[in-house]
């Protein structure tokens, strides 16, 4: 079996996967695989856009928020091209370095997306447990440092996994199983040992969604303490219901990708369209349901973005 690596002169190209067995029906299943994206960039580009522009909004809660949608609209725009460029035009050819970029970015905004929610749900149990230091522990600075220590923290667990794909020689079956680069599908095709790239795919895992889950697990065991902790049942309700937007978001954001992991692992008699379709909806699904989830479950939100739209129909 010939073995490749991207020492040669010739670059290392791999072929993307579209729908397995619906080949012909894409052109058909591509149209709302379309209308989630759009979805997902219009309404994360609103989020952002209300965020920074509504000055009674600068606050630590839509901060994160902001941050949320920043995330959900860079793993958006990750796998755009090269999903709507399989279903739409069969370009399926992607080289090497494109695939390691892609899957870099892929999965740095994915472990973003999980320390997002964390820091939101840290400014949930600050103002729910804390409520008269909630100003001075969660400051624009301190803000700052988490958002900074969070891009760090991926880029530290990303980069040895990037740099090991890259000493890794390939076989001359070269077709990924999905429409874009993921870490297992892309080691999978190599010929040389990978163990090592296993190792470290798991270390990035479970040193980032893996202590960011029972975080956000532990942060709601002390707030629903704390809720319980109040006299009246609507005091109760209303200061719960802060959290309403934020369990929303992390259930789907969880919930899928326990679901794509248990199907990679246990699903083998499932067909391989099962696998692909999941895939493409665990990436999909995070970024087009939190804005729908905060502009109607966040008042504040709400208010803002009608108060925009409504200037722009006076406008026009």
């Amino acid at each position: 079996m010939l073995a490749l690596n991207n020492t040669n002169t010739q670059p290392l190209t791999f072929l993307l996967t579209g729908i397995p067995g619906l080949r012909a029906a894409q052109n058909w299943i591509s149209i709302p695989f379309c209308l989630l994206y759009v979805i997902a960039l219009s309404g994360n580009s609103m989020i952002l856009f209300v965020v920074l522009r509504e000055k009674s909004l600068h606050e630590p809660m839509y901060y994160f928020l902001s941050m949320l949608s920043a995330t959900d609209l860079s793993l958006s725009l990750c796998t755009l091209s090269t999903t709507l460029g399989v279903f739409w035009f069969e370009a399926r050819e992607i080289n090497l370095n494109a695939c390691i970029a892609q899957m870099f970015f892929l999965h740095s905004f994915t472990f973003m997306e999980s320390g997002v929610l964390l820091a939101m749900a840290f400014d949930r149990f600050v103002a729910i447990c804390d409520p008269l230091r909630y100003q001075t522990i969660l400051t624009n600075a301190r803000i700052v440092q988490i958002g900074m220590s969070m891009l760090i923290r991926n880029v530290a667990v990303m980069l040895p996994v990037v740099l090991f794909v890259k000493k890794l020689s390939f076989c001359s079956s070269m077709v990924l199983s999905h429409s874009y680069c993921y870490h297992v599908d892309l080691i999978q095709l190599s010929c040389t040992d990978n163990r090592i790239n296993s190792i470290l795919g798991l270390f990035a895992l479970f040193s980032t969604t893996g202590i960011d889950c029972p975080c956000i697990l532990l942060s709601y065991v002390l707030i629903i303490r704390s809720v319980l902790n109040i006299a009246s049942l609507e005091g109760r309700q209303k200061t719960f219901n802060t959290c309403i937007s934020h369990i929303s978001a992390v259930a789907i954001f969880y919930i899928p990708l326990i679901s794509l992991s248990l199907i990679h692992r246990y699903g083998h008699s499932a067909p391989p369209f099962v696998h692909t379709i999941m895939a493409n909806v665990f990436l999909l699904i995070p970024p087009v349901l939190n804005p729908v989830i905060y502009s109607v479950k966040t008042q504040k939100i709400r208010k803002v973005i009608v108060k925009v739209l409504i200037q722009k129909q006076l406008q026009i």
